[in-house]
C-alpha cells in the first residue's frame, strides 16, 4: 500500500490565472523565476520543477502557443497585480455629471448665479446638465425656454461648451455643458 501524496503550496483564489493543477495544457514553455528560460516540458515535469524550488506554476500566457508560465511565488505575483491596478486607477480622472435647473421665467440674476455654480463644477472637470422643466401652461412658452437655455449657455461659454444642444424631452428642455478644453 503506497501513499501517494503531493504537497502543492498555493491554490488559486482569481479565476482568471491558472496555477500550479489547474493549468490543464500538455505542453508549456517554462520561464524560471529570475527569468530565464527553461524550455518546452510537460506540465508534470514543470510542476515538479516548481514543487522543488518550493515556488508555484503560474500560467502567464494562456494564449500563446504552447502557454506559457512562470515559476514564482503566486502571492507576491498577485500582490504586484494589484499593486499596478492601484496605480492605474489613481491617475484616471472619473467625470460627473451635475444637474443645473432653470425656469421658464428666470431673472438674469438668477440665471448669472446659476452661471457661476455651472462655471465651477466645470472648472472641476465634471460635466453639467442643465435642465428647464416646463409646468402647466408653460409649455406655450418654447422660446422663452430656449432664450433661456441660450442666455445661459452665453454666460458659460469661457468655461463650457454646448455638448448637446437644448432640446425638448417630453415636457422638459435638457442641454448637455462640457468643460472646454485647453489646447
Amino acid at each position: 500500500m503506497s501513499a501517494f501524496l503531493i504537497f502543492r503550496r498555493c491554490y488559486t483564489i482569481s479565476k482568471e490565472t491558472l496555477i500550479n493543477e489547474e493549468i490543464r495544457d500538455k505542453e508549456l514553455r517554462v520561464i524560471d523565476a529570475d527569468g530565464t528560460m527553461v524550455g518546452i516540458m510537460s506540465r508534470d515535469e514543470a510542476l515538479d520543477l516548481a514543487n522543488e524550488r518550493k515556488l508555484d506554476l503560474v500560467n502567464v500566457s494562456p494564449n500563446a502557443n504552447p502557454p506559457v508560465c512562470k515559476i514564482l511565488d503566486y502571492g507576491k505575483y498577485r500582490y504586484e497585480l494589484q499593486k499596478r491596478e492601484k496605480e492605474a486607477k489613481k491617475k484616471q480622472k472619473t467625470t460627473q455629471v451635475k444637474e443645473i435647473r432653470l425656469s421658464t421665467f428666470i431673472e438674469a440674476h438668477d440665471v448669472e448665479v446659476k452661471a457661476k455654480t455651472a462655471s465651477k463644477f466645470l472648472k472641476d472637470g465634471d460635466k453639467v446638465k442643465v435642465s428647464l422643466r416646463f409646468r402647466g401652461r408653460e409649455a406655450a412658452y418654447q422660446s422663452r425656454g430656449l432664450e433661456v437655455m441660450n442666455a445661459f449657455a452665453e454666460a458659460v461659454s469661457e468655461v463650457a461648451t454646448v455638448e448637446k444642444a437644448a432640446k425638448m424631452e417630453g415636457r422638459s428642455l435638457t442641454m448637455v455643458l462640457a468643460p472646454k478644453s485647453d489646447k
